[in-house]
């Protein structure tokens, strides 16, 4: 079995939906990953374990979705040198906002990359995190320019159709 390169790992269940888009995208890609649930706050000891021993266990970047105080991105951030894709859950109370600021207002020395609140977000983190991964690894490069040409040709066809119909 592959070792995963990509956890993606969410604060607590009712991130589900998060956790499945990212790992769409991710298989797309053939990327291996894991997939977690965490909290920075109920289970802080795990977080901590997992954070320290995720370059050590072959782990190449964290995806971390959380809601809310949206905390666990940036304490994975503060305890590993990978990097951390944070993505913020949207909530019931500020539609994601809280989640949003939470994620991306980080102290100087402890960055974390911050993507769009929701599923849009959760698709960027495993596109940003492929992004990452091709650094090294030209095929992966390749099939990334490929899936971007693809979007592309779907819009100029759109674009087209449109005009078509046009008066």
């Amino acid at each position: 079995m592959t070792k995963p390169l990509v956890a993606v790992v969410a604060g607590s269940k009712s991130d589900g939906e998060l956790i499945d888009v990212a790992v769409e995208a991710l298989s797309q890609f053939d990327i291996p990953f894991q997939a977690r649930i965490i909290s920075a706050h109920r289970t802080p000891s795990v977080a901590e374990a997992f954070a320290r021993g995720a370059r050590a266990s072959g782990l190449k970047v964290i995806i971390a979705i959380a809601g809310k105080a949206a905390h666990l991105a940036g304490v994975f951030a503060s305890l590993t040198t990978l990097p951390v894709i944070g993505v913020p859950a949207g909530t019931s109370d500020l539609g994601g906002l809280d989640s949003l600021l939470s994620t991306v207002q980080m102290p100087s020395g402890v960055p974390v990359a911050t993507v769009a609140i929701g599923k849009a977000g959760a698709k960027n983190a495993a596109l940003l995190a492929i992004s990452i991964l091709s650094i090294a690894d030209e095929s992966l490069a390749a099939r990334l320019e490929a899936y971007k040409a693809e979007m592309a040709r779907k819009i100029e066809q759109d674009d087209r159709e449109l005009s078509a119909s046009s008066p």
